[in-house]
């Protein structure tokens, strides 16, 4: 399989490296590409050299994959001509995801929607895929109506400029450029993405949209608040889960504990439950706190912690290419 990475010098593009040197990809030809500033460095993948060539070279390579990890602009400008070579784009930014005629995967839920005319594959947000590992399970057992979020992001999930602005505030520098209208260390504050006229952040609006896409129901009713919170291992979320039918406690500890990909940490007496500190560096998604909700018929509370730069996105970008693979579409 010939696979190029676009994006390979980013933060997001050095975990997809390290993810797809740990995994069995039969790579038989690998293509890193980036922007011209970074073009002709060099760079190590599974312990051959390489150097980085532009997004326009990969492309004339052919290859029969290529993951997109440099931002939506770059994605709208090259991800249709891959496509139009042939070439099977898994996507990593916001720029594919609404629309209709290319699905949004996470491989655990909703890989049979891959098929060969498509061509361009969204990986959803970070916050979202995590989300709805522990979601899918409840949702086909039970019926999702009503879903309240409340995440809390990891400085990762803003960018390498992010996590310099804290680590130069928890130093006492100045940082040199700050990537929040705020300071992060000591701080959070409910602003993840852009304003929008609904008074709703672009973070949030994802969850609400990209849920009821991967779930396939447009009629679950979401509302959600992202708060950003100076850590770095991985995005936190503490959901509020109406149920369409009545539920024992003791069925849903087993439907959490027979998914895929999901693991539970819920031990109150032993003070365990998920942490980002603990998920970091790790595939796996955590669940715990998982309680009754009293105030409401049919409902629960779940938080859900993994690493927003694994399975939040290049684990999971990953996997589409494995599924692909294992559905003889490359």
């Amino acid at each position: 399989m010939k696979l190029a990475l676009v994006g390979a010098t980013g933060l997001v593009g050095e975990v997809m490296l390290k993810v797809l040197e740990e995994r069995n990809l039969p790579i038989t030809e690998f293509y890193p590409a980036a922007s011209a500033r970074s073009v002709g460095k060099p760079l190590i993948f599974r312990n051959k050299s390489y150097k980085i060539i532009s997004v326009q070279d990969a492309l004339d390579a052919r290859p029969d994959v290529a993951i997109f990890s440099a931002g939506a602009t770059v994605s709208l400008e090259w991800s249709e001509r891959y496509a139009e070579a042939g070439c099977y784009v898994v996507d990593n930014s916001s720029a594919w995801r609404t629309y209709d005629h290319v699905p949004l995967i996470v491989p655990e839920i909703n890989a049979h929607t891959l098929s060969a005319s498509t061509k361009i594959i969204a990986n959803p947000n970070c916050s979202t895929i995590q989300m709805v590992v522990a979601l899918n399970p409840l949702h086909k057992n039970y019926g999702i109506k009503r879903l309240v979020i409340s995440t809390y992001q990891s400085v990762t999930g803003t960018g390498v400029k992010a996590v310099q602005q804290l680590d130069d505030e928890r130093a006492g520098r100045q940082p040199q450029q700050m990537a929040y209208p705020w300071p992060i260390d000591l701080n959070c504050f409910p602003h993840g993405g852009n304003f929008m006229d609904n008074g709703y952040t672009s973070e949030e609006m994802k969850l609400v949209n990209e849920t009821r896409k991967i779930l396939e129901d447009a009629t679950i009713m979401i509302t959600a608040s992202v708060v950003r919170i100076p850590v770095k291992g991985g995005h936190s979320e503490t959901v509020n889960i109406e149920l369409k039918k009545p539920f024992e406690m003791d069925d849903i500890m087993k439907l959490f504990g027979s998914t895929p990909g999901l693991v539970i940490q819920d031990n109150v007496k032993e003070n365990i439950y998920p942490m980002p500190r603990f998920s970091e560096g790790k595939d796996d998604v955590f669940v715990g706190r998982i309680r009754r909700d009293e105030s409401c018929p049919n409902a629960l509370n779940i938080w859900v912690v993994s690493d927003n730069l694994r399975k939040g996105a290049a684990t999971n970008a990953v996997q589409i290419v494995e599924k692909l693979r294992e559905l003889k579409l490359v």
